[in-house]
């Protein structure tokens, strides 16, 4: 559902679109739905988006938004990042309220993943 003002969709860029696919649905179990060769969208992953072509990459120490996900199961999540081909920025550590840890997709976008679980 459409809501007035609110944050509706989320666009990142990728260098190669099939490595984010891959990435994303390997790590994620996301679904994407493509149109045309420079754009994929996915869905009912806890915000709408998609992935544009860009030689560009979304970066905390360029100054870009962090999206972070949520996990029950942090070293798990950080495994899968690995074994699908992410690299680890920041490896797990505390905050006032869980743990978290920063990666980077195939293409260089940096996100995050938190836990309010203790493990």
């Amino acid at each position: 559902m459409n809501e007035h003002e609110k944050i509706n969709y989320v666009e990142l860029p990728a260098k190669d679109i099939e490595k984010s696919k891959t990435f994303f649905t390997r790590v994620f179990n996301w679904s994407f739905v493509d149109y045309g060769p420079e754009y994929t969208a996915f869905t009912n992953e806890g915000l709408n988006g998609g992935f544009f072509k860009s030689n560009l990459n979304c970066s905390t120490e360029t100054g870009s938004a962090l999206i972070v996900f949520y996990s029950n199961a942090l070293e798990e999540t950080l495994a899968k990042i690995e074994s699908s081909g992410g690299k680890i920025l920041k490896p797990i550590f505390t905050f006032p309220g869980g743990r978290r840890f920063h990666f980077s997709d195939p293409n260089g976008n940096e996100f995050a993943v938190w836990s309010d679980i203790d493990n």
